[in-house]
């Protein structure tokens, strides 16, 4: 089985693909760690990462362990990966990382900007996450000081609000549902809730498959 979650920064995808991940025994991937990577190894080599020469050079060179940085869940972190994952060779470079994750056994949760578009089209289930830059802000900001990070509600708006356009406007594989997402919105929900509408509706698909012989 295959689970492609996608859609904004704080929509709740993460949380949501931990959860399905651990509930139907796959493996999981936060593809948006794999863009902070390069994101953050373009920033430590003192480069721009709207750069395409840098942020391309720093994708085909990344490393597994690279994902095990201590700054990859850093704000800096974060913007720089909206800026080179809208570079297209750098998401040429990760595309096969993703691809080959996936399709390993048992099968995998990913979540990301492009899965249900790009990475995994076929997947068997794909999920697209709304929710409005306000909630999105007020959960990142209670996110970073739970971690002890110092975080301006303003400031993590308008950073949100740049980085869906930038997500959404680029080129490359903008931000969007695939046609056959199922679309939530997440706004009033919370994880509990999310996780059990997302469960619900894969064991539905499926059981809907066998009865069809699909």
């Amino acid at each position: 089985m295959i689970i492609a979650i996608d859609g904004p920064a704080a929509s709740g995808k993460g949380t949501l693909a931990r959860n399905l991940a651990k509930h139907f025994s796959l493996n999981y991937l936060d593809t948006g760690l794999i863009y902070r990577a390069v994101g953050a190894i373009v920033l430590e080599k003192g480069k721009d990462p709207s750069d395409p020469l840098s942020a391309t050079t720093a994708a085909q060179t990344l490393k597994n362990n690279d994902l095990d940085r201590d700054d990859l869940r850093s704000e800096a972190s974060a913007a720089a990966a909206s800026k080179v994952a809208a570079i297209p060779g750098v998401r040429a470079a990760l595309l096969a990382f993703q691809q080959h994750f996936a399709a390993s056994p048992p099968g995998a949760v990913l979540d990301g900007r492009d899965i249900g578009t790009v990475v995994c089209p076929k997947a068997d289930m794909k999920f697209f996450l709304l929710a409005s830059a306000e909630i999105r802000a007020r959960r990142r900001v209670k996110e970073l000081q739970d971690r002890g990070e110092e975080a301006i509600y303003a400031s993590v708006l308008s950073d949100l609000r740049a980085r869906d356009e930038r997500d959404s406007g680029r080129s490359t594989a903008p931000l969007k549902p695939a046609s056959d997402a199922f679309c939530l919105d997440t706004d009033s929900l919370n994880a509990e809730a999310v996780f059990k509408i997302a469960v619900e509706t894969i064991e539905e698909r499926f059981a809907s498959n066998k009865r069809s012989g699909s």
